[in-house]
């Protein structure tokens, strides 16, 4: 089976009032929407989190790269500890 390859396109989304446009492919949107109906809350709200979460990060990734690394995080994660995961070694790795 094929993937989906679509290119990114611009989705609009309010953060702390503010109104800003991502670029994601048609299914990272299609996921984000799922994880934000899966825990009851808005597609605004679940963006929200994951940028508040982003720009604690050490050097973080732009928005829509966050959120395509949460998505995975969120695909993954849940099986695997953090430190397992590509590019999240152990401190001095």
């Amino acid at each position: 089976m094929i993937p989906p390859y679509h290119p990114p396109k611009k989705y609009s989304v309010r953060i702390a009032g503010h109104r800003t446009s991502i670029s994601l492919e048609p299914m990272f949107w299609d996921m984000l929407t799922e994880a934000a109906a899966t825990r009851d809350m808005s597609i605004n709200t679940l963006v929200a989190e994951i940028d508040a979460e982003r720009i604690k990060a050490e050097n973080p990734p732009g928005l829509a790269g966050a959120i395509r690394i949460w998505l995975v995080w969120n695909e993954k994660g849940a099986r695997y500890s953090l430190g397992s995961l590509p590019g999240y070694g152990r401190v001095g790795q």
